[in-house]
């Protein structure tokens, strides 16, 4: 008869829990990490040991995604999931289930030491099962970790496109940075939103942080600009540097829109078209009533 490789291992993780777990622990405490406390790492643990046994007692040792798994992968998710939030290394990760390998050889070899066949194979199968199950807790971990970065990034890209109202009817959106097209995005839904909000008539985009200016980034400029006029605002684009200057003329790059050099200047232009004046106004001498 074949040897039903998840009987012996099944048996062994409910015989001896314990002593696994404190095995377990204390290697993991040999490197002690304060991110989490004694009770919540043993707690992670003894779960784990707990379901992986349950997983182990169906016949499925060598197949993590039976559906006896299920619970066991549900929490190496969570836990992976809360590990890539909280800023632990990949290594820190892997370390943490991949740990658990010397405790169950070491029970394996005090169960097994009078059958060295038995116990070869059964090492075999559980380095096997603990490979797959880091493996696919690694994969948890770095899908984790995309989602923050891409929601940091479109953070991080809202927060570097804030549209402030200069006057009334008037907006100024300053870029800084490179524009790419999932940012264009970003910057013309603040604009649009935001002209909607203040009903303004005219928007200065302003790109003196903008590193260059080339035909792609020309052309995200056209679009939000084309965007802001069928919301019924006029834009102004100020910031042209003469290096920017330079390089539009030699990509033959056109904006056609009207551009200052700076913002102050745009903001006057926007003041007169709305029939604004902005004058000086002469202090009192102190002989003068004020």
């Amino acid at each position: 008869m074949a040897r039903q490789p998840a009987s012996r291992l099944s048996a062994l993780l409910s015989d001896s829990t314990q002593h696994i777990l404190a095995d377990w622990l204390a290697a993991l405490k040999a490197a002690p990490d304060t991110r989490l406390s004694a009770t919540e790492l043993e707690t992670q643990c003894e779960s784990i040991l707990t379901r992986l046994a349950r997983a182990c007692s169906d016949g499925n040792s060598g197949d993590i995604e039976a559906a006896a798994f299920v619970p066991l992968r549900e929490m190496l998710d969570d836990i992976s999931r809360t590990r890539a939030t909280h800023g632990f290394s990949p290594t820190e990760t892997a370390t943490f289930l991949l740990s658990l390998k010397a405790p169950v050889f070491a029970r394996l070899r005090a169960v097994l030491a009078s059958d060295p066949e038995h116990l070869s194979a059964e090492m075999q199968s559980a380095g096997d099962l603990i490979d797959a199950l880091g493996l696919f807790m690694m994969e948890c971990y770095q899908r984790a970790r995309e989602e923050v970065i891409i929601r940091q990034q479109t953070e991080i890209s809202e927060l570097s496109t804030p549209v402030v109202k200069l006057w009334q009817g008037i907006l100024a959106l300053p870029l800084i940075g490179t524009l790419d097209s999932a940012r264009t995005q970003v910057v013309m839904e603040n604009l649009l939103d935001s002209i909607v909000r203040y009903e303004a008539d005219i928007a200065i985009i302003d790109i003196t942080g903008v590193p260059t200016v080339d035909t792609l980034v020309a052309q995200h400029l056209l679009k939000t600009v084309a965007a802001a006029r069928l919301m019924g605002a006029d834009c102004i684009i100020s910031g042209i540097r003469p290096q920017i200057a330079q390089t539009m003329v030699h990509l033959g790059v056109e904006l056609n829109v009207i551009s200052k050099a700076n913002l102050s200047d745009a903001f006057a232009l926007a003041l007169r078209r709305l029939g604004k004046v902005v004058v000086n106004q002469r202090r009192p001498t102190p002989a003068e009533p004020v």
